[in-house]
């Protein structure tokens, strides 16, 4: 039995900030000189960091794996974007190896922290970006999200993990983990910051096999809305999380929204497939040539995982593509009686003990109500909701019809801001709201977004 030191409730906050300058694990790269962006811009004086699975020209990029690091060429899309908006890069951060995980343990750089509490994971593959944010280090930070990573980071850290409608930013020049769900993902302390870069990175790119342009909704929800919840939530014990999810629900309803149980199984199952079909084999054409050549320069459990994706044949691919499609149908019938669902963004938190003790099971835990996402074309977004009795942060996930970005942004900045939570584990306030691009109705913009060092 693994056994952990926990701090009582009260220190462990105090002993997170204590422990904040400590995390070198976060990073991977960090140059002596930041890379400057341009002068002017929509994105001016802000600073970032991105996954280690974005390419940085002339930056190594590891995907947290040294034997597969190379010099990148060239700016990944993205980067190229948010530099000629006015950014300034950092550096590069650490991920479970290959994006191939939920939780922050999985990489031979260390295992990332949670902000708040240290013992406990930060949520994988993103976890050094999502710490990074959480930390005020830099204003934001990008992700990659194929399974969650760009959510559950967010959701156990106390920050907003904005994950787009696919194909909305360029994946061209980040490492791919399962190419035809991608998403390029943002960190940032306030829902309007994250929108901020997302209307700055936005943008159709044709050498981009995946991009594509989309109409985005241009009205917020309905001041009377309603939310999807699953009716029989799974929290695997956790009854701190039980309870701040029944919180925050009754918030919503606050809000104006009226809560629709559904049964959640067609979305279950959906998430099952991502690991537990031949649908897998996209994790293992990823980076086949590589994997094939140099398979025991690849830690467990990420290589048992890779290599599963192996063994299916191209019939077995396509019965389980027409298996989810058969599966989205019965998804698609739940939005009739819907605006939004809403789900815990994590249904449950971890120690590093006991994580590093059970890998697999416990890091499917975290993707109970993440993994089905990406495979049926939804937008997200991760909110914090509130800090448990124990210290420890809660969030849940707004998720939405493809191309309901701003709509999300909007009602999620006002659940943020009404919960009067800290910025991540800064301890600052929030500042007043903005307004969400692309809408025709959002609180007008009060103050520039910007989080204090």
């Amino acid at each position: 039995m693994v056994q952990d030191t926990l701090p009582p409730p009260e220190a462990a906050a105090p002993a997170a900030r204590a422990a904040v300058s400590l995390a070198s694990e976060a990073w991977i790269y960090r140059p002596a000189q930041a890379l400057a962006g341009a002068s002017a811009g929509p994105l001016a004086g802000l600073r970032f960091a991105v996954k280690d699975n974005i390419d940085v020209g002339a930056w190594p990029t590891t995907a947290a794996c040294p034997a597969f690091a190379y010099t990148a060429a060239a700016h990944a899309s993205v980067v190229q974007t948010l530099l000629d908006a006015g950014a300034s890069l950092h550096g590069k951060t650490n991920l479970d190896q290959f994006a191939c995980g939920l939780n922050g343990t999985r990489s031979p750089y260390g295992a990332v922290p949670n902000a708040i509490n240290p013992l406990y994971v930060s949520g994988g593959s993103s976890s050094g970006s999502a710490y990074v944010v959480a930390t005020g280090q830099v204003d934001f930070a990008l992700g990659t999200d194929t399974a969650g990573s760009g959510r559950v980071p967010a959701g156990l850290n106390n920050i907003v993990g904005l994950k787009p409608s696919r194909g909305l930013i360029s994946a061209r020049g980040v490492v791919p983990a399962a190419q035809a769900v991608d998403c390029v993902s943002i960190f940032a302390t306030t829902v309007a910051g994250a929108a901020r870069v997302l209307a700055a990175a936005i943008g159709h790119d044709a050498a981009d096999p995946y991009s594509r342009t989309l109409d985005l909704a241009g009205t917020p929800f309905s001041p009377r809305f309603v939310f999807g919840v699953p009716a029989q939530p799974e929290f695997f014990g956790d009854a701190a999380a039980r309870d701040a999810f029944g919180d925050a629900l009754a918030q919503l309803i606050d809000m104006g929204g009226e809560a629709a149980p559904l049964d959640f199984a067609p979305f279950s199952t959906i998430a099952e497939m991502l690991y537990g079909s031949a649908l897998v084999a996209q994790r293992y054409e990823a980076i086949r040539a590589f994997f094939d050549a140099h398979e025991d320069q690849v830690m467990e459990p990420v290589r048992s995982i890779i290599a599963a994706g192996r063994g299916y044949s191209a019939a077995d691919l396509v019965a389980a593509q027409t298996k989810l499609a058969a599966l989205a149908q019965q998804a698609q019938a739940l939005w009739a009686g819907m605006d939004f669902l809403v789900v815990p963004t994590a249904p449950t938190h971890h120690t590093i003990a006991r994580m590093r003790a059970d890998p697999v099971v416990l890091n499917r835990q975290l993707g109970a109500f993440t993994n089905f996402v990406n495979l049926l074309d939804y937008a997200a977004l991760s909110v914090p909701a509130s800090l448990r009795a124990d210290g420890l942060p809660f969030g849940i996930t707004l998720i939405g019809r493809c191309g309901s970005d701003w709509q999300l942004a909007e009602l999620g900045q006002r659940f943020h801001h009404a919960t009067g939570l800290p910025q991540g584990a800064t301890g600052l306030p929030l500042p007043a709201m903005q307004a969400i691009p692309g809408l025709d109705d959002t609180p007008s913009l009060s103050q520039p977004f910007r989080s204090p060092a």
